[in-house]
């Protein structure tokens, strides 16, 4: 994702920023215990969690693995007490398939939200849980 997008854009966070923050990490492995996604949510206010850093390995891509791990946040982040997700990501084309996931699972445009500000590079999106 780093690689992706300019600096000023970029708002991925490392696991070392995910854990500082007290954001819920979620990983799947395969057989052999290698990492082939990972996601995160973080509270960024009553009943709101932001979705984090979700990425899948590219070896790993086109299995819905991408949709099993969005749903295991969202089944997470609702037993955590939280009632809206939101979440950034790039407005490039090299993320319009996590876009269309996104939008599959209900999330819809929404301005900017919490820290965020406009940015031609990110698209903002929001569901309720």
């Amino acid at each position: 994702m780093r690689a992706q997008t300019p600096p000023d854009s970029c708002h991925v966070k490392t696991a070392e920023e995910l854990t500082a923050s007290g954001a819920q990490i979620f990983v799947l492995r395969d057989a052999e215990g290698a990492v082939q996604a990972i996601g995160a949510f973080e509270t960024i206010g009553p009943g709101a969690v932001e979705l984090k850093s979700m990425h899948t390995a590219e070896a790993a891509r086109g299995q819905g693995l991408g949709r099993r791990l969005l749903e295991g946040l969202l089944h997470e982040a609702r037993r955590a007490g939280a009632d809206s997700a939101w979440l950034e990501t790039g407005a490039e084309p090299g993320f319009a398939a996590a876009r269309r996931l996104y939008e599959s699972a209900g999330f819809v445009p929404c301005p900017p939200f919490a820290h965020y500000r406009p940015d031609p590079l990110s698209v903002f999106m929001t569901r309720r849980l």
